[in-house]
């Protein structure tokens, strides 16, 4: 263990004095500090417990960690990435833990989870966790850590119950779950005990102040960045798309009262500034945004843009871009194809796509990067045709702007009017054919491994019966293979890796998820998904 790392941090808030009986925390990144420290979540949870003195809070990340406590009560994990559960297997492994939280004694520390994966689906990891944080942590982690230090003596069993009695605190071990045959659907999930809820409801955040930067460091994967959080979710809600869907409703703070304060605050400690969201040029306010990084006083800065929606990109917006350091811009396109923009609830057409690249050209931005899918149901050749054509035309208008194509694999998600879909396997040789065509145009393509995508459905799909495969993928070393091992090891015990990926659920299916309930209720999920279906 290094703490030098630790030493190179300027922190933004002022950590609370913890009292000789703070309860002992620690608080993990399943991957390591770079990665996990440049996780705005992360950040922002970390500074928010460290502020309480009846805490003593331990960061611990794969490489490096703190001092942890010989006896710590709470160990919590910030999972943003679905694989990244191996690590968390691993971490507990290392400080003698048992994995399954019925294998824990008193002796044991409670295990906590948050992020945007245990939020979307938490049932694969559910034998894991002791408790699952679901949404929005501004007010959540606040009254969970309150409720523990009001159980903190008292018998496990009283700990959890109590903790399940809050909105949005859910306990895997309080929920029975039975299945149809031990290959087949779920055919119930009840609570354990009257005093628990039937639904556990996602808690959102209504406040008009989102996240900025806790930390700054160069150590972080984008080195000294500040970043603000300027959208939460997204208005334009395509049918495949988590972000949108789950984090419902679109949230935008005051750029006056609150992101200017922001950005400000960041600028005293680094020049480099990154304005995050799922869309973040649908700010009402963001032309003053721009106008505010227009002033000369700030012509130092580096400015650094999450991806934007496509009829936004002026070159206005693409020549202060270009003038702060920034040589590319990202948009979401999904497909080249309008039919299948409309399947999906892309509200974009083909001109506007055009004129986005013209406009980057104009405003001396070097590239334009692009993000793709392909698999989206009801899609067909034609429509992947239509891709390849719109870049290869793009090519030809603007050949001075080099173009990246970065294509994903659709991945159905819990929550989302997708949830009942599978994944296409000819999305493997869709890919296949836009590598074939696009880079023999010198257009940079840039595929997401379908063979992982597969894997990355199977978790978001996934019900607790996936525990037991997980345990035996990380005995086998956590590649493709041992996945397909593991599942020839449990053949006739678990469903098949079918059922989870590429088989449609019926929609009066009862889903891994169907106790823990998102911003929209399931007959608006299905209204949006028959809306999609009829364009098909």
């Amino acid at each position: 263990m290094s703490t030098s790392i630790f030493q190179s941090e300027q922190l933004l808030f002022t950590p609370g004095t913890p009292t000789p009986d703070g309860l002992p925390l620690i608080f993990a990144f399943p991957n390591t500090y770079c990665v996990g420290i440049t996780s705005l979540g992360y950040q922002v949870v970390w500074a928010m417990l460290c502020t309480r003195p009846d805490l003593q809070v331990s960061r611990l990340f794969t490489d490096v960690h703190e001092p942890l406590p010989t006896a710590p009560e709470l160990l919590g994990f910030s999972l943003s990435w679905e694989l990244d559960y191996a690590n968390i297997l691993q971490i507990l492994e290392n400080l003698n833990i048992p994995w399954r939280s019925a294998q824990r004694t008193e002796a044991h520390p409670l295990i906590f989870g948050g992020g945007p994966v245990l939020t979307a689906n938490p049932e694969p990891f559910a034998d894991f966790f002791d408790v699952v944080l679901l949404g929005d942590g501004e007010d959540l982690l606040a009254q969970f850590i309150d409720a523990m230090q009001s159980v903190r003596y008292a018998a496990r069993t009283t700990q959890l119950l109590t903790l399940a009695q809050i909105p949005g605190i859910y306990v895997p071990s309080l929920y029975e779950v039975t299945y149809q045959s031990s290959e087949g659907a779920i055919s119930s999930i009840h609570p354990r005990s009257p005093e628990v809820p039937a639904q556990v409801h996602k808690q959102t955040y209504r406040g008009n102040t989102l996240s900025a930067s806790t930390v700054v460091t160069p150590k972080a994967a984008w080195e000294s960045i500040y970043m603000v959080e300027v959208v939460r979710s997204c208005p334009e809600m395509c049918r495949f798309c988590l972000a949108s869907y789950l984090t419902l409703p679109f949230r935008t703070p005051d750029a006056t009262q609150t992101l200017i304060p922001q950005i400000e605050t960041g600028l005293k400690v680094t020049n480099r500034i990154g304005l995050l969201g799922a869309s973040v040029t649908q700010h009402p306010a963001f032309d003053q945004l721009l106008d505010y990084f227009a002033h000369p006083q700030h012509d130092q800065v580096r400015l650094s843009i999450a991806s934007v929606r496509t009829n936004t990109v002026t070159v206005k917006l693409a020549r202060l871009l270009s003038q702060h350091d920034t040589r590319s811009l990202t948009i979401a396109i999904e497909s080249g194809s309008e039919r299948v923009r409309q399947i999906i609830n892309k509200k974009l057409d083909n001109d506007e796509i055009h004129q986005a690249a013209a406009n980057a050209y104009a405003g001396n931005l070097k590239g334009l990067k692009f993000y793709g899918m392909v698999g989206i149901p009801g899609e067909t050749e034609a429509d992947v045709e239509a891709t390849i054509d719109l870049m290869v035309q793009l090519k030809k208008e603007v050949p001075g702007l080099r173009l990246t194509l970065g294509c994903s694999t659709f991945v159905p998600k819990a929550h989302t009017p997708f949830q009942w879909l599978g994944v296409n396997p000819k999305a493997k040789k869709s890919l296949q054919l836009m590598q074939k065509k696009l880079r023999s145009q010198g257009i940079d393509f840039r595929p997401e491994s379908y063979n992982w995508s597969v894997i990355q459905a199977l978790i978001s799909r996934g019900d607790r019966r996936l525990s037991h495969l997980l345990e035996l993928t990380r005995h086998f070393g956590d590649s493709l293979g041992s996945y397909r091992r593991a599942f020839k090891q449990l053949q006739g015990q678990i469903p098949s890796l079918d059922f989870y990926v590429f088989q449609p659920w019926s929609t009066d299916q009862v889903l891994p998820w169907s106790h823990l309930q998102g911003p929209l209720p399931t007959p608006t999920l299905q209204k949006h998904l028959s809306m999609a279906t009829d364009l098909m």
